[in-house]
């Protein structure tokens, strides 16, 4: 197992946040305030910079501190195979998040120990560790205001911090958004977990979540009624976007292992300040605008946004998206992109873009070849830009337009990543989305998207961990 370092203690603040206030309201007040003085500072000092609270003050560092981390993995595999007659026999893949908690025999009695396996700008995610397992016993969304105890709508909008299980395979099919309170673990292991329907997951002004092992497809838009929030409110919810998951003004946010397609808008955005977010080892398919990072080019909090994609694959059927970028750090890291149609990281509005030892596996189009897109943008002012891609593999034509004119002297520390091999690409993305089984949920029928056999048939197996 990963032995747990110094390394993952959260930094301490190199300013103080704008604003911290205990209350949800005033937490709400907050962020509204901010919205809005930097709308207008937009304009006035396009420059400037927010620190959020949980942003973390050297990006580079933790960079630097994902890679250390991934090749102290695949050191140890590789030394252990050297000892293993049977090489299949190893449990340990490279990944270091797998390798925390996956080769522990009996993990399902120590569920908690994966909030001690992040890594990147999520890794302070505690989730409900600490909290009591609550066991999810029934696959009902019948209320959005008053939801029976025993549902997943129950569970996710308590005060007190929840490790969150399934009792047994279950397809959730949601009204409208699930909107959780902060300081929950949405734990699918052991069990085929599918959420789709109206809104899908809403993560708003709230922190420290951890979704693991959960199937996300099939998210439309909902809304113009009243949800719960937490147990002592609810409110007014206006149209949703759709998106599987929605990350708005949060922070400390961990999703793993998930398998996310067919939805109304994104798979997944982070947007309106959100900082200290991992998306890591999840499957992406069948899908347009994959994910969006940031609100917009003039959205000032977003300049803090600090977001690590890793080892995640993104699979068939994919347009665009993986990320599109607004202001911002964002840390893409071995991961494997297995075609696009349009491109594969997109941006504007001046955001940092650091590529280490991923795959980029270009479509057969010869007009689509770029990895990169730089959206709505002068080649005078994005040059400037600091886009970098370090131990890349580029294939089938694939290329990387780098950018910065100080790019050397801001990665001048950055580690030396060789590029991986493709055996190794493979063996760090192997178990990208929720474990075990098809990662694909949903069929075409008769032009639209229907869900695997419903209930009776989705339900069939539970997916193994090891």
């Amino acid at each position: 197992m990963l032995d747990l370092d110094d390394s993952r203690r959260k930094p301490t603040q190199t300013q103080p946040p704008p604003c911290h206030f205990p209350s949800a309201m005033l937490r709400r007040t907050c962020i509204v305030l901010i919205s809005l003085l930097s709308s207008v500072s937009a304009f006035a000092m396009p420059m400037q910079n927010i620190t959020l609270h949980g942003q973390h003050p050297d990006p580079e560092a933790l960079a630097l501190e994902v890679q250390r981390r991934v090749n102290v993995s695949v050191a140890r595999r590789q030394s252990q195979e050297v000892f293993l007659s049977d090489q299949s026999s190893s449990c340990l893949t490279g990944n270091p998040i797998d390798d925390c908690w996956r080769c522990d025999p009996n993990w399902e009695a120590d569920r908690q120990r994966l909030a001690d396996c992040g890594i990147g700008f999520g890794q302070y995610a505690l989730g409900g560790k600490g909290g009591q397992i609550y066991v999810v016993t029934d696959s009902s969304d019948h209320d959005a205001v008053t939801p029976r105890p025993g549902t997943l709508r129950y569970a996710v909008i308590q005060s007190e911090p929840l490790w969150i299980v399934f009792a047994t395979n279950m397809l959730i099919k949601l009204k409208e958004e699930l909107i959780f309170n902060s300081y929950k673990t949405l734990d699918g292991r052991g069990a085929n977990v599918h959420i789709v329907g109206g809104g899908c997951i809403t993560l708003q002004y709230i922190s420290n979540v951890i979704i693991h092992n959960i199937h996300i497809h099939q998210c439309v838009q909902s809304g113009e009624t009243n949800v719960r929030s937490s147990p002592t409110h609810y409110g007014w919810r206006t149209l949703s976007d759709g998106d599987g998951i929605s990350i708005f003004g949060s922070r400390d946010i961990w999703i793993d292992h998930c398998s996310l397609s067919h939805c109304k808008d994104g798979l997944i955005d982070v947007v309106m300040g959100s900082t200290g977010i991992t998306i890591s080892n999840n499957y992406f398919s069948h899908h347009d605008e994959v994910m969006l990072l940031g609100h917009s080019d003039t959205y000032v909090p977003d300049s803090g946004m600090q977001v690590t994609i890793a080892f995640n694959h993104f699979g068939e059927s994919l347009v665009q998206r993986m990320p599109r970028c607004r202001r911002g750090y964002i840390h893409v890291v071995n991961n494997d992109f297995t075609r696009w149609e349009m491109y594969a990281i997109g941006g504007s509005g001046n955001p940092t873009i650091n590529s280490q030892g991923n795959r980029y596996t270009a479509p057969t189009n010869p007009n689509a070849k770029e990895v990169t897109k730089r959206v709505d943008t002068e080649e005078n002012k994005w040059r400037d830009w600091n886009w970098r891609s370090e131990g890349d593999i580029l294939v089938n034509g694939a290329f990387f337009i780098a950018s910065g004119e100080t790019v050397e002297v801001l990665y001048e520390k950055a580690y030396s990543v060789e590029p991986k091999s493709a055996a190794l690409i493979d063996q760090l993305t192997m178990n990208a989305g929720v474990f075990g089984g098809r990662r694909a949920t949903t069929l075409e029928h008769g032009g639209q998207n229907k869900v695997v056999g419903e209930m009776d048939t989705v339900m069939t197996t539970t997916r193994r961990i090891c």
